[in-house]
């Protein structure tokens, strides 16, 4: 940077100094005489912006090098109640000119220097701000809310049957981890409800469950700096139903669309909603990176906490794709299981029976917040967040890469961003969507970082729910922080015939298991090679 021809911008004056040359003034729509003139610069020139309105003025010092320089230009414009005018540098810039467009008896100029005269050296030290989890809540096929839904993880009871929503008998797949019954009284006006598309749902009431779950009450929503309070709850595949409804209204008239097809349809809207709803101002959006949403969206949302930049935030995934438009493009995909005929058996991760992965729907909210906050306003804490890492294979849209190489690296960056030990890891919660690709690729790539850990344990919710997509991250997010409030890990249902090399001691057998979890990790991946890792700790 010290060579860098690029100028940092800083505020000059120009103002009447006896004695000194007069400058003409070249205004963006003409050229005007002014008394404008120049001073030489000292050891005391300064640059000064003044707001003429307010009548504040501030003041900046001007390296001394810089107006005794030939070949100086400076540029501006000016309002109604301030005038800015900037210069930068150029190779050969043109004869020293003011140009401005202020037609005032006082004009400001914008000097410059250095970017690295301008900018701090080093930046200053920031007190460590950690993140705790304080909530969460989930819409999921075997259960509303994370009591019942980590219950029946641990029962091994399957939420995968045949599809009940559409007609599907002429589809090759059939079956899904399909929402039977789902109810947003209490959470969302009856006018929203109507209107939205159940992504939107599951994520609004999954995330109002979250604080309802993390002890938000109404008065203490009050109580509240909500400029510090965001969302970031992504979605896959966004409001597919709403968009689909509204191509088939445009066969007969663009007339006949929703309005609100559009906005309804967005990944971002839903976060939106919710923060129109709670009247979070902090930082809002959505990020969509295919079945690896929710881990990045957890991530990131930590790291706006750590940053500073707020002190509570709700963030995850939520996803609803069971749907003819959903079902007809994973068939076309071939990436779906078709065993029909016993829809609790379909979804088998590292089993070398299973033949696709099966599609699931609903929402995941996790409530992270700042440690101190946390403490003060006395909430119950389920665990911390110790940090994570993303990577792109880079290598095919929906195949792994054959090395395990950007799982690997994700892995080892996300330990070494934590500062945790790879043998203090003892828990994991897999990717393992049932597809003959993706199980082996991950498992191997878990043994080439984990080693042979006699205390590791690796299971896949998957395997009961089915695949989430969007919210599947943040859902397993849940499952994992349960395992660790609860001290019980779940099983990996249908593991019969596991794959050749696939050592069974590692993996979690067909039945729940005691496990004092030190550091647990979840990991997530998605089409187009994105690849993510959080990792989550009892909080001591």
């Amino acid at each position: 940077m010290a060579s860098s021809t690029v100028s940092s911008w800083m505020i000059g004056s120009c103002m009447s100094v006896p004695g000194k040359k007069e400058h003409e003034l070249h205004g963006f729509f003409g050229i005007y005489k002014s008394k404008c003139k120049w001073a030489i610069p000292s050891k005391t020139t300064k640059g000064v912006f003044i707001n003429s309105k307010s009548n504040n003025a501030l003041t900046f010092p001007i390296s001394s090098s810089f107006l005794s320089q030939p070949n100086r230009t400076i540029t501006g414009f000016s309002s109604s109640n301030s005038c800015f005018l900037f210069t930068g540098s150029a190779a050969n810039p043109p004869p020293t000119k003011i140009i401005s467009s202020a037609q005032t008896g006082e004009v400001m100029a914008i000097a410059s220097q250095s970017a690295m005269e301008a900018a701090p050296k080093k930046k200053p030290p920031t007190k460590e701000r950690r993140v705790v989890v304080t909530g969460m809540g989930v819409a999921t096929s075997v259960g509303h809310d994370p009591h019942t839904f980590y219950e029946n993880l641990l029962e091994g009871v399957s939420g995968i049957s045949e599809i009940e929503a559409f007609d599907c008998s002429q589809y090759p797949t059939r079956i899904a981890g399909e929402i039977k019954s789902f109810s947003t009284d209490g959470w969302i006006v009856p006018k929203l409800s109507k209107r939205m598309d159940k992504f939107m749902l599951y994520m609004l009431t999954a995330g109002k469950k979250a604080l309802s779950d993390g002890g938000i009450t109404e008065d203490m929503m009050d109580e509240l700096d909500k400029r510090r309070c965001g969302v970031l709850i992504g979605s896959a595949m966004g409001g597919m139903k709403v968009f689909n409804d509204a191509i088939e209204a445009l066969r007969v008239s663009y007339r006949k669309m929703n309005p609100f097809c559009v906005p309804f349809a967005t990944t971002n809207m839903g976060s939106a909603m919710l923060a129109m709803d709670l009247g979070w101002m902090g930082p809002n959006y959505s990020i969509s990176t295919a079945c690896a949403t929710s881990n990045f969206c957890i991530l990131n949302a930590a790291n706006h906490i750590i940053r500073g930049e707020a002190d509570m935030m709700l963030c995850g995934g939520s996803d609803a794709a069971i749907i003819p438009i959903g079902l007809g493009g994973f068939v076309a995909c071939r990436a779906l299981s078709q065993r029909n005929t016993d829809p609790s058996r379909a979804s088998r991760p590292w089993d070398s029976n299973r033949d696709g992965f099966v599609m699931g729907e609903g929402a995941g909210v996790l409530l992270l917040e700042e440690l101190e906050h946390a403490k003060q306003r006395g909430a119950t804490i389920y665990a911390e967040f110790l940090g994570g890492s993303f990577t792109c294979d880079a290598y095919h849209m929906t195949e792994p890469h054959p090395k395990g190489t950007g799982v690997i690296l994700c892995v080892e960056k996300a330990l070494a961003q934590s500062g945790v030990s790879k043998e203090d890891v003892n828990y994991i919660n897999a990717h393992a969507t049932s597809t003959p690709a993706g199980d082996l690729k991950e498992y191997q790539a878990l043994v080439h970082c984990f080693g042979q850990n006699p205390e590791l344990r690796v299971n896949s919710t998957k395997s009961m729910v089915g695949h989430l997509l969007g919210a599947a991250g943040a859902v397993e997010a849940v499952a994992t922080i349960q395992a660790i409030r609860t001290g019980w890990v779940h099983p990996n249902i249908n593991l019969e015939n596991p794959d050749e090399g696939v050592d069974t001691n590692i993996l979690v057998g067909p039945i729940k298991e005691r496990l004092d979890i030190k550091v647990a990790l979840s990991n997530s991946f998605g089409f187009g090679g994105h690849n993510s890792s959080i990792l989550f700790a009892p909080y001591k």
